[in-house]
């Protein structure tokens, strides 16, 4: 395969530091590679802006749909109800999730363009006494929209609930202090904001919360609190770990650190997607989401016209360079381009200048 700028929502692009970490063999059972494992998880408790005495970092094997259903199998006991908030395919498969775990649970769900109401969760905490614990999406990368988290957390914590937020593609790229948010449960992964590679996610936990979990999982592999109990005492994996990422995604932190922190690349992704809105609305494709709802991680577009091909589009993206992402929607006909990874302000502007090509190709052509 060639080389392509990945603008996607991860996997992603990543540098040829983070690649070249891949390039050696390492043993699970080395002192030397427990120690990394260690300091990736003081360092993930450093970057949510807690401390080790209140909160834990635990990794867990697989991709972070698997670290959802970690947190799931292990948070939520056979009599707790959790509410699952939607607005979109990550929500939703959460919602699937539940269904298959035997969950009792309720959905609260608004259009993939809107941002869940903290008004109605409270409506629905005041209306159902049995929900014990709380999930939402924070950036749904089925459209790009950002939610509310620290609303809905403000009243989750003044029901006393259990909060667990996916933040699979925002954690590490969206300034996010969890000392200030009610947080009991945060999801993330390696190939995300911080620009590993996949093959492990990662959960950031109240200790406290996380001490009330054991015995509940109804898996071996994705439970939580035994993967936490191992890990934490000398940092090695229940199982196989998949080391060269591992190694990978320290490097890539050390990266970030070295970029000016989460803050720095928030605004490096910005700058991106402001490029990317700006070039695109004056060609015809708008964005599916508004100015004010959108994340600085993808961006869903509309067709901007009928005889629109996103297949040959996307041919021809990928022909310059770029492997941009179908839709994810079923009643509007849209595609997504990513910002995130190591893509740059320089990137984006060669992107929209193959467009603006593509486009005055094809309107000569009609």
């Amino acid at each position: 395969m060639n080389n392509y700028k990945l603008l996607t929502p991860g996997p992603l692009t990543t540098t040829e530091a983070v690649k070249n970490e891949m390039l050696k063999d390492r043993c699970t059972w080395d002192d030397e590679y427990k120690q990394v494992t260690q300091m990736i998880r003081k360092q993930l408790v450093e970057i949510a802006q807690v401390n080790e005495k209140d909160y834990t970092a635990v990794l867990m094997q697989g991709s972070g749909s698997f670290v959802v259903e970690s947190v799931l199998t292990t948070a939520i006991g056979e009599r707790d109800k959790v509410l699952i908030i939607t607005n979109g395919a990550y929500g939703e498969r959460i919602v699937d999730m539940a269904n298959a775990l035997q969950l009792q649970h309720a959905v609260y769900s608004v259009p993939y363009n809107e941002q869940p109401s903290s008004t109605e969760v409270q409506a629905i905490l005041e209306g159902d006494p049995t929900i014990t614990h709380v999930a939402i999406v924070h950036c749904e990368t089925t459209t790009g929209i950002l939610n509310p988290i620290h609303e809905v957390g403000k009243i989750v914590e003044r029901f006393g609930k259990t909060y667990i937020v996916d933040a699979m593609s925002s954690f590490g790229g969206v300034p996010m202090d969890l000392s200030k948010q009610p947080i009991d449960f945060l999801i993330s992964s390696a190939n995300k904001c911080i620009q590993g590679v996949p093959g492990f996610g990662f959960v950031i936990a109240k200790i406290e919360a996380l001490e009330k979990c054991a015995g509940n999982a109804r898996s071996v592999a994705l439970d939580l609190y035994k993967q936490w109990e191992v890990m934490r005492v000398d940092g090695k994996w229940r199982f196989t770990s998949p080391t060269h990422v591992v190694a990978a995604f320290a490097k890539a932190v050390e990266e970030l650190s070295e970029e000016g922190g989460v803050e720095a690349r928030y605004s490096r992704y910005a700058k991106n997607n402001w490029i990317l809105r700006t070039r695109l609305a004056s060609l015809g494709f708008n964005a599916y989401i508004t100015e004010e709802l959108q994340s600085p991680i993808i961006t869903t577009f509309l067709y901007p016209n009928e005889g629109f091909s996103f297949e040959h589009f996307y041919q021809e993206m990928k022909k310059a360079g770029f492997v941009i992402y179908p839709g994810k929607l079923t009643e509007v006909d849209t595609f997504r381009i990513g910002n995130i990874g190591d893509i740059h302000k320089e990137d984006m502007i060669v992107l929209c200048e193959i467009i603006e090509n593509y486009m005055a190709v094809k309107n000569n052509e009609n």
